[in-house]
């Protein structure tokens, strides 16, 4: 359990640098970039593989992690857009709404245990996310992002598939470290195939300031995926509790976070939402 408290807590702190990323000006895609190449590089030095690349190379879950990292830097500069376009908890609720698919995977593939409990927790969940992306009968975000947040539902649901998948079927214990650097090290070559062409262009220029945004994203990054896969890899939950959990968790602190630090402004059915969310996690824990 305490790898998923660890999971939530370093999740909202990177919503908190995303938010704070629109205060100072940094680039998004440039201090993205240089997080993963931060957290792939702490994957790689805290394994301990002593050829790492090699064996990166000649593993069988590479391209699994080829596939989640693209879909990682997509998910998470939509993310950082979107936290920044509609606030810290709208955007987060558009992240955490997508754990029906990975849940509705876990039931048919991994044939995890169905129970009233958990099915009225999963309820609550959808119920939660739906009120504290509200403001009174009014959708509580702009509706030219709606495509945003879309988006951001569908790939960070198929992400979180792969990875539970991977994690389960192919991907040893003892890789953990080294599975989520290879993961961070494809979305960072995704990221450059993004950035050169702005670069060469003119739109984007390098900034000193955007590497140090970037180092910093990059720690917390690397220490949320690397708990949450502990978090799945333990057989205190199945990955149907763990995800709902997961988001749940990260719902209610973003949105305590936004409200306390940068005055977002929450209105009674969002705080009845964190409420519902927080009921939720209890019955899916004790489902």
């Amino acid at each position: 359990m305490i790898n998923l408290i660890l999971g939530i807590l370093f999740f909202n702190v990177i919503l908190i640098i995303f938010k704070l990323f629109e205060r100072f000006k940094v680039d998004n895609l440039q201090a993205i970039i240089v997080n993963y190449i931060v957290a792939s590089a702490l994957g790689i030095f805290t394994s301990d593989i002593s050829n790492p690349f090699n064996y990166i190379i000649e593993s069988n879950w590479i391209y699994y992690a080829l596939i989640i990292g693209m879909l990682f830097i997509i998910v998470f500069n939509l993310l950082a857009t979107g936290a920044q376009k509609v606030g810290m908890a709208i955007s987060t609720v558009a992240n955490k709404m997508s754990v029906i698919i990975p849940v509705v995977f876990a039931f048919i593939v991994f044939g995890d245990t169905v129970s009233i409990l958990k099915i009225i927790g999963i309820s609550l969940a959808i119920f939660g996310v739906v009120l504290t992306s509200t403001s009174g009968q009014k959708l509580g975000f702009d509706k030219k992002y709606l495509w945003l947040i879309i988006i951001i539902f569908i790939g960070q649901g198929i992400a979180d598939c792969i990875f539970n998948y991977a994690q389960r079927f192919v991907v040893d214990a003892g890789d953990a470290k080294i599975f989520i650097a290879s993961m961070f090290m494809a979305a960072c070559a995704t990221g450059l195939l993004m950035l050169i062409p702005k670069l060469m262009n003119g739109t984007s220029k390098i900034q000193f300031k955007n590497i140090l945004w970037g180092i910093g994203l990059g720690i917390p990054n690397f220490l949320t995926v690397y708990f949450f896969f502990q978090a799945l890899e333990s057989n205190y939950m199945e990955a149907s509790q763990v995800y709902p959990i997961l988001n749940m968790g990260v719902i209610v602190l973003s949105a305590l976070s936004g409200f306390i630090l940068f005055k977002e402004r929450l209105s009674m059915s969002n705080w009845l939402g964190i409420a519902v969310s927080i009921l939720a996690i209890a019955a899916i824990t004790f489902g």
